[in-house]
């Protein structure tokens, strides 16, 4: 096989467009729910990504008041506003724009998620995150960095590339360490008719979620295809990926980790392999012992 044939079959393409739907959590936020929905239950390890953006105070200030998870990770990303976090462990802080807290729940933590303000935007996401079995049950941990401990890459045509997870193709590595999932999580600024080529590993799942503009990509057959605001495209496994902008400048998440292949049992904040593990979860939560 010839190196051009080889290298097509390496490249990534879009293979499924899931558009996100509305949903409410917490106390009653407004939100977009696009994976943990019925077209994209999950795309091992990610459980969920919710998407909020509003700057009418009664879509989020109720916020979510203090609840538990067990068995996986939650990822806080703000782009615009500011988010109180609280747990029964001790521990607060201020997640502001920019900011990321990527929260291993793992044996169990209650916490809550209040904003920190009384109007204006808030803007962001929370991803779900998934745990091997043989870690469910670790100790509880954290890493939480401000906006301006994430690295920003910029390229030639003007591309911005903020790392929170991850390596990038020319070496710019994020300050979030997971090697159980050895996750890739950049947040992208692509301007008008530019293009991003980046390097993903190869068997790892990803996806694209646009933010704001347009993102252009190759659909199965090479055919262009345009995803919208609020679109996620999932990419076919390879080693890399080609994403370009329209006529206007372009934000998008580009996301990748390790599958687990590993089954999955749901029981609202727990994630566990099996059922039995649920109800012990329940258990245990509601007899004290988070």
């Amino acid at each position: 096989m010839n190196s051009v044939a080889m290298k097509a079959m390496d490249r990534r393409y879009i293979s499924r467009v899931i558009r996100g739907m509305p949903a409410t959590d917490g106390a009653g936020v407004e939100l977009t729910r696009v994976i943990g929905q019925p077209a994209l239950p999950m795309l091992d390890p990610f459980l969920m990504l919710d998407a909020f953006r509003s700057d009418r105070p009664g879509d989020y200030i109720a916020g979510f008041p203090p609840h538990p998870h067990r068995g996986f990770e939650t990822v806080s990303y703000l782009l615009a506003g500011r988010m109180r976090h609280e747990d029964n462990a001790g521990h607060a802080g201020v997640i502001e724009p920019g900011g990321v807290q990527w929260m291993t729940a793992a044996r169990g933590i209650v916490h809550s998620e209040m904003p920190e303000q009384e109007g204006g935007l808030l803007e962001g996401f929370q991803l779900w995150v998934n745990l091997p079995a043989a870690h469910k049950m670790d100790p509880p941990a954290y890493q939480e960095h401000p906006a301006g401990i994430i690295p920003e890459e910029r390229h030639d045509n003007g591309t911005r590339v903020r790392v929170i997870a991850g390596e990038t193709a020319l070496g710019t590595h994020g300050p979030i360490n997971q090697p159980l999932t050895r996750p890739l999580y950049l947040d992208v600024a692509l301007p008008a008719d530019q293009t991003l080529q980046e390097q993903l590993p190869a068997h790892h799942n990803a996806f694209v979620y646009v933010i704001n503009g347009e993102v252009k990509a190759e659909d199965a057959d090479g055919r262009e295809l345009s995803l919208q605001r609020d679109e996620l495209g999932v990419l076919s496994h390879g080693e890399s990926v080609s994403l370009g902008a329209g006529e206007r400048d372009a934000r998008f998440l580009l996301i990748a980790g390790r599958p687990l292949n590993e089954p999955v049992a749901r029981g609202g904040p727990f994630v566990m392999n099996t059922k039995a593990e649920i109800r012990q979860a329940f258990d245990d939560y509601e007899s004290g012992r988070f």
